[in-house]
Order: structure tokens, then C-alpha cells, then sequence
């Protein structure tokens, strides 16, 4: 349909949303689903936003697709959007909204006006960078950028990488680094604890990766590359301490210090904006539905507040169906009664821990009493005696789990997956997980693969005299053999000992989890979480 106005000739949409990340698509998904014309506009040449390098599983329930990766997320998005009619075009710039949601964007350099009724904005965020000295040196690099060059492209962003950089963002690119074959020299942060999901922290600490928390680049080094970094310790008032310096050899230094909304498209619109530091940024004013103070102007995802993907998600449902109330698709009644699953959807992802009210708070106790460890802050792992203080573990003859899960995070697969209820969390998904002494585990290894933070392990003392049997998840290749001896890592990435390969499990259902069954002397069944092959240290 076209739309005519001072003898220019528009094309017409019922809706237009802007941006094809999780947000828009999910949203375009809702919309189209209630009858509308939907047309998305993505500037890239690849709709799917993040999700397309996000090669990790998701957090949260089975609703918010947990144990999904983000890769498939988007595949599974992408062919919904089709089946319901969506229209992406790809390689579109929308450089501006005008009065009567009037959209113009550059395709292929050729300016092209369009009409739509209603508006979803789920541009997303953009990546945050510091400077320093050296800052502009080939080699310093954006932690998007860094996925994009490995999970998109397959290109190692560089051989020895600092990362700096804390939260969940440095920490899932630091361990996919180190599954690309990098090294990972560091990861430093200018906060006194880790920012990020304990369990992410974990499994890049027992890779053998240190964290200096509370210092920050001096100097990037090099002439014509990055060669190298000097960092050092900063004060209460984010100084530099004289005589703290440290040197790292790298090859690139991966940024990965916050992201700011996209919101300059809602700006120039003229909706009301607001700055909120806890949002991230600059974002839009907006009601329970994600519509701004523009009537038919609705956002979803990062440019509204920065969030997980899952979040985004969510919200971009709920503005699909508030776009097609406002269009009178659907009555008053629907959209209150869809609204209302979404949002307590959305409720469960934002309790726990690293609630938004949470942001900026020193916490000591978990929503269960149990004391949160400093050690796991300021190390990244936890202790032995630590973990054997938690409920996910309760030692007992035979094979049995142990979860080193101690954060309230939003996350319940491991309950879904055991067929024996060993494992319980409740209703609650952020909750700690619970080992039930009383259940029998038969040792299919379903919890071990379907926990997003790879925090799950089996441990069996009773197969071998003077040994223990410990399953652990891999996601490295070359995967091991039988038989392969390699080195015993502990949580802290310290090599303890040797460790037999016995077993090497893979099944479609553990969607590129590996189970390594390796045995060690029985004094190391509760310290050895990780198997480094002896090429590696040989390479």
C-alpha cells in the first residue's frame, strides 16, 4: 500500500520496527501475529543482532529459552518472522522518525520515506570505550567486536588478549577466547569485585586465567601495534597507586566496559528522555507496555535499558501486542491478559542478586542466609570449604552432583533436566539449586549439559580404589580420548596433579556440552574442575 502526501508517494506499513536483534524480531513476531503489516529494518547485513554471536547458553527457564544458545535463538526467530509474514530488509540505516511516524532510511545510498502507524524502536546499545594511552593502537578492540571476529567469521582477534572488563560481557568473550585458541593473559577491572555472574567467572579461573580487581590500563604498548600492557592498582578515588604497575605481553586488549543505549532515533523524534545511570544511559520515558510519550511509538530491549538478550526478548513481545492494541487489533482485555504473563515473565528475570535494584549494592547474604563468598568476588572462584557450604552438595557413596551454583541468577535447567528430581530449586528460578540426599543420581550427566554456567560436575568414588571419578563439561576441541593423560586443574586454575581420560560422552541432547569423565587420586575429587590437554602445554 502507498501513501500519498504533498506529491511524494510512501510506502505504507501497519507497523514499522527498527532494528532486527531479539527485541525487533520477537516484537515484528507478535505484531504480524495479530494480522499487521509488519515491515524491520536492520542496518547490518545479517538480521539477528547479538544473538548471532552469542555461541553460550542462556540463562533463566525454559519460557525464556535457557539452555539455548543464542545462535539458535535466532535461527528459531528468524524462520517464526517469516512464517508469519514479517518483511526484513537488511542494509537499511534509518537516519530519522518524523511527526506522523514518517521513517526515513538509507538503502543502498538511496534515501527512501515510509509511512507505518506504529513505531517499535529496538536499535539496542552501543559499546562503551575508555582511553588511555596507546588507546587508538591496532589491537584495542571492542569485546563485540571480538565476537563478531570469532563467532561470525572464525578469526582469532589475536593470540594473547587482556580483557578489561568484569561483567557478564568480558566474561563470556574471555572464555570464548579461550575456546578460539587465545590466550587470555588477564582480565582487570577497576571495580574491587567481579562484576559478572559468578559462574562465568569460574569456568574462565579454571582455565588457568587470572583477575586483578581494583586496577586499570596505564599504557597501551607498541608503535604500530598493541605489544603489550601496563596496568596498575587504583585507590579509593580510581588512582593510580605509584609503584603497583604491571606488565602483560599481549597482542590485543579487549574492552568490554558497558554498553550505552541507541537512543538517538526516540531523541530526535521528540519523546520525553530521561537519564538514568541504572538503565544505562540516555533512555526513553515509557509505561508498562513500552510505548514512549509519542503515541504509537513503542521501544523494546537495550535502547530502553541495558539487559540480558532474554530481558529484550520479553519486552519485545510485549510492545508487539501493545502496537497492535493501539492499531485496534486486539481489545483492551487481550492486551492486559497477554501483558500480565509476559511481565511476571519478565519480574522472574530481574529478582536475585543482580536484581536492577541491586545495582551498586554490597551484598553479604544470599536470599537463603548463606554468606556470599568474597573469595568468588575478588578471585572468581570459590574455595573448597565454600562450596561444601552451599546445598548443592551433600557427599555421599556413589555418584553424585555437586553444584558449585551460589549466586541468586535467574536460572533452572538443571532441575528441568534431572528425571530423578536430585535436584531442586522450586518455583522460584533464582533460588539456589538444592541437592536431595535422598534421590538416587543415575550419572546421565543431563544436569552437567544443560547448566548455563557450566557449574555442575558428577563425582563418583566408588568405581575405583584411591580414585574418584569426576564428570566435567567440555567445550574444546579437540575434544580428548580415552586413555589421554592430562594435567588436573583446581578452581583456581592451579595445576594439582595428573588426570586420566575414562570417558568421553556426546549426545545431541547435550548440544555441544561434552561430558569428560576423568579419574584422579581420591584427595583431588573435590578440587579438580578442569582437564588441560598435555599438546596445550606442549603448543
Amino acid at each position: 500500500m502507498t501513501f500519498e502526501r504533498a506529491g511524494a508517494v510512501m510506502k505504507r506499513y501497519d507497523v514499522i520496527v527498527v532494528g532486527a536483534g531479539p527485541a525487533g524480531l520477537t516484537a515484528s513476531i507478535e505484531a504480524a501475529k495479530n494480522g499487521l503489516k509488519v515491515v524491520v529494518f536492520d542496518e547490518n547485513a545479517k538480521p539477528g543482532g547479538q544473538l548471532f554471536k552469542q555461541i553460550h547458553k542462556f540463562f533463566g527457564s525454559k519460557e525464556h529459552k535457557a539452555k539455548m544458545r543464542g545462535f539458535k535463538i535466532g535461527d528459531e526467530l528468524l524462520k517464526t518472522a517469516s512464517e508469519v509474514g514479517v518483511e526484513v530488509v537488511l542494509n537499511a540505516t534509518v537516519i530519522g522518525i518524523f511527526p506522523d511516524k514518517e521513517v526515513t532510511v538509507n538503502i543502498e545510498d538511496q534515501l527512501i520515506h515510509y509511512k507505518g502507524d506504529a513505531i517499535i524502536v529496538a536499535t539496542g546499545a552501543t559499546e562503551n570505550m575508555v582511553t588511555f594511552e596507546g588507546w587508538t593502537l591496532p589491537g584495542v578492540i571492542g569485546a563485540g567486536a571480538a565476537q563478531t571476529m570469532m563467532n561470525l567469521h572464525s578469526v582469532k582477534p589475536g593470540n594473547k588478549v587482556l580483557m578489561l572488563g568484569s561483567g557478564n560481557v568480558g566474561l563470556v568473550v574471555s572464555y570464548q577466547l579461550l575456546q578460539a585458541g587465545c590466550e587470555v593473559v588477564a582480565v582487570i577491572d577497576a571495580a574491587p569485585r567481579i562484576g559478572g555472574y559468578g559462574v562465568h567467572a569460574s569456568k574462565v579461573t579454571r582455565c588457568g586465567v587470572p583477575f586483578y580487581l581494583s586496577h586499570t590500563i596505564i599504557k597501551a604498548e607498541g608503535d604500530t601495534r598493541v605489544t603489550g600492557v601496563t596496568v596498575g592498582e587504583v585507590d579509593g578515588n580510581w588512582q593510580i597507586i605509584e609503584g603497583t604497575q604491571k606488565y602483560f605481553e599481549a597482542d590485543t586488549i579487549c574492552l568490554a566496559v558497558g554498553l550505552s543505549p541507541m537512543s538517538q532515533l526516540l531523541k530526535m523524534a521528540g519523546c520525553t528522555m530521561e537519564q538514568d545511570p541504572k538503565k544505562g544511559g540516555l533512555v526513553p520515558v515509557c509505561n508498562q507496555y513500552g510505548e514512549t510519550s509519542i503515541s504509537g511509538i513503542f521501544v523494546a530491549g537495550d535502547v530502553s535499558g541495558i539487559e540480558e538478550a532474554s530481558s529484550a526478548m520479553i519486552e519485545g513481545k510485549i510492545s508487539g501486542i501493545a502496537a497492535a492494541y493501539s492499531l485496534g487489533y486486539i481489545d483492551e482485555e487481550s492486551l492486559v491478559t497477554k501483558a500480565k504473563v509476559l511481565e511476571a515473565s519478565l519480574r522472574s528475570l530481574r529478582q536475585g542478586m543482580f536484581a536492577p535494584e541491586n545495582r551498586g549494592k554490597i551484598l553479604d547474604k544470599t536470599e537463603e542466609g548463606y554468606d556470599i563468598s568474597m573469595n568468588l568476588l575478588k578471585r572468581g572462584y570459590l574455595t573448597e570449604e565454600e562450596v561444601e557450604s552451599y546445598p548443592g552438595v551433600k557427599s555421599k557413596k556413589g555418584i553424585h552432583p555437586v553444584i558449585e551454583c551460589s549466586q541468586n541468577i535467574p536460572c533452572n535447567p538443571c532441575q528441568d533436566a534431572c528425571s530423578k528430581k536430585c535436584i531442586l530449586i522450586g518455583e522460584k528460578i533464582t533460588s539456589l539449586p538444592v541437592v536431595d540426599k535422598e534421590a538416587t543420581c543415575t550419572g546421565c550427566g543431563m544436569c552437567v549439559a544443560a547448566c548455563s554456567g557450566q557449574s555442575i560436575f558428577l563425582v563418583d568414588e566408588s568405581q575405583e580404589e584411591g580414585y574418584t571419578y569426576i564428570t566435567i563439561p567440555y567445550e574444546f576441541l579437540p575434544l580428548p580420548k580415552k586413555g589421554d593423560i592430562g594435567l588436573a586443574l583446581n578452581r583456581s586454575g592451579s595445576e594439582v596433579g595428573q588426570a586420566e581420560v575414562v570417558k568421553v560422552k556426546t549426545a545431541k541432547a547435550y548440544d555441544h556440552t561434552h561430558l569428560l569423565t576423568i579419574k584422579v587420586p581420591t584427595e583431588l575429587g573435590l578440587k579438580v574442575r578442569f582437564f588441560k590437554q598435555l599438546q596445550e602445554v606442549l603448543v
